[in-house]
């Protein structure tokens, strides 16, 4: 019942089980040396990679969208009690010819 065509039976298959990378004895030890370079805590806070809070780190997310909204806090405040183009006219700090408004404002 063997045909030409058939595919050879599994047990007749090999395979190569070599490893494929390369045995480079300079690149065993490349986590070694690069954890040896690594940068301390100090310098990745001062270069801002990691955050300067004490704060557990589930808690950084948090305490960062806080600070967002009070400082979108603090705009609105501080922009809701900005003279007008009109008082800064009045006082000499815009000519009139400076207005900012659109001329629809004006």
């Amino acid at each position: 019942m063997a045909d030409e065509n058939t595919t050879p039976e599994v047990d007749d298959v090999k395979v190569d089980e070599s490893s494929i990378a390369r045995p480079d004895i300079a690149r065993r030890n490349t986590l070694d040396k690069q954890l040896a370079h690594r940068p301390d805590r100090a310098e990745l806070i001062e270069k801002n990679i990691l955050p300067a809070s004490s704060a557990a780190p589930g808690l950084l997310a948090q305490q960062k969208e806080l600070q967002k909204h009070m400082r979108a806090d603090s705009l609105n405040e501080k922009i809701a009690h900005r003279p007008s183009p009109d008082e800064l006219i009045k006082k000499g700090v815009l000519n009139p010819n400076e207005d900012p408004r659109s001329p629809e404002q004006k």
